[in-house]
C-alpha cells in the first residue's frame, strides 16, 4: 500500500497582497527544482493543513500551499464579522492563484484539490489551460445549485433528525427558503450569540451529511470557535451566491481540459457529494481517469489519501 511522505517544512512562505487590501499567505515545500504543483484546499475557508505536505514526494515536488482569501492565516480573517466578503468570490480566487503563480516565477503546475478545492481547480483549469501540467482531484464536486441543495435540504432524507435540527436553527419564515443565505443573514447578526450558535449548528451539520462510512469521527477543526466562524461565513457566503459560477458551467466546460492529463477520485459512499458529479466530468474530459472507491466516503480517509500519493507519484516525472 502507498503510504504518505513524511510531513516536512517550508523552505519558503510568505503573504502576498493580492489586492483588495487581501494579504494571501503562502509557503513552498520540498525541491526548489522539482516539478511545480499548487494545492487548492476545500470549504471554502478551510485553510490549508499542514497534512497537505505528506501527499507528496518531497524529494521530486515544490509544492506551493495557500490560504485562500479570508481563512487559515491570510488576511483580513472573514471569521471578524466586519470583514467585508464582497471581495471573496471564485474570480478573485483564480486572480489570486495566477498572482502567485507569477510571484514564484512559475510556467505550470499540477493542481491538487478536494471538495470546494476540486471545483476551484476545474474553474482555474477551464479558463487557465495553458498554466495546468495536471490535475489530481478528489472528493470532487463543481458548486452546481443541484449539489448544493442537495447537501442543504436532500441529505435530510438520510440524517433526518439532524437535518431537522439544522433547518430549525433559522427563523421560521426562512426554513421553506435557501437555507445557506439564511444562515448568512443570523451569521452578520449583531449579537455575538447568535452569530456563535449560528456557525455551531451550520458546522454541526457539516460534521454529520459527511458521516456516512464506518468509524467516522467528528472534525476536531469545529470545537475551535474562530474556525467555526470563519468556515460557516465563506461555505455560506459562496453557497448563496452559487459558488459565483453559472449553473452547471464546469461540467459544460470540461472539453476545455482536453490535453490535460487528470485523476478524478471519489468515494462511493461519499453520499454528501454524489459520485455522478466525478462521473459525468470523466464522460466529458478524454485525459482523465476516474477512480471510484468502494469503502471511502468524502475526505481522505479509507484508503483515499493512497490513491492520492500514488497519482501524484504517476505525474512526478512527468514534465
Amino acid at each position: 500500500m502507498t503510504q504518505r511522505y513524511p510531513l516536512t517544512e517550508p523552505y519558503a512562505h510568505g503573504m502576498l497582497d493580492v489586492g483588495d487590501g487581501q494579504l494571501v499567505y503562502w509557503e513552498t515545500c520540498g525541491n526548489p527544482d522539482g516539478k511545480p504543483a499548487v494545492v487548492l484546499h476545500g470549504g471554502p475557508g478551510s485553510g490549508c493543513a499542514p497534512s497537505w505536505r505528506t501527499f507528496f514526494d518531497p524529494a521530486r515536488y515544490r509544492v506551493t500551499l495557500f490560504d485562500q482569501r479570508g481563512c487559515g492565516r491570510s488576511l483580513p480573517h472573514a471569521a471578524d464579522p466586519t470583514v467585508d466578503l464582497s471581495t471573496n468570490t471564485t474570480d478573485h480566487l483564480i486572480a489570486d492563484i495566477e498572482l502567485l503563480r507569477e510571484h514564484l516565477g512559475v510556467d505550470r503546475w499540477l493542481v491538487l484539490g478536494a471538495s470546494w478545492g476540486s471545483a476551484l481547480g476545474l474553474a482555474y483549469a477551464q479558463r487557465q489551460p495553458q498554466r495546468v501540467s495536471e490535475l489530481v482531484l478528489f472528493s470532487v464536486t463543481a458548486g452546481t445549485r443541484r449539489e448544493i441543495e442537495w447537501i442543504t435540504r436532500d441529505m435530510g432524507r438520510v440524517f433526518p433528525a439532524e437535518w431537522s435540527r439544522f433547518r430549525d436553527g433559522v427563523p421560521p419564515a426562512d426554513r421553506d427558503g435557501d437555507l445557506a443565505d439564511a444562515y448568512a443573514r443570523l451569521l452578520a447578526d449583531p449579537d455575538p450569540a447568535v452569530r456563535d450558535r449560528a456557525a455551531r449548528d451550520w458546522c454541526d451539520w457539516e460534521d454529520t451529511h459527511v458521516a456516512t462510512v464506518p468509524g467516522h469521527r467528528p472534525d476536531a477543526r469545529y470545537a475551535d470557535p474562530v474556525f467555526r466562524m470563519v468556515f460557516a461565513r465563506l461555505v455560506t457566503h459562496y453557497w448563496r451566491h452559487a459558488c459565483f459560477l453559472t449553473d452547471g458551467e464546469l461540467l459544460r466546460g470540461a472539453g476545455r481540459l482536453t490535453g490535460i492529463p487528470g485523476v478524478l477520485l471519489h468515494g462511493n459512499l461519499d453520499i454528501s457529494s454524489p459520485p455522478d458529479v466525478p462521473w459525468l466530468l470523466a464522460r466529458s474530459w478524454p485525459d482523465a481517469r476516474l477512480e471510484l472507491l468502494d469503502r471511502a466516503g468524502h475526505g481522505s480517509g479509507h484508503g483515499m489519501a493512497e490513491r492520492v500519493v500514488a497519482a501524484l507519484d504517476g505525474f512526478a516525472d512527468r514534465r
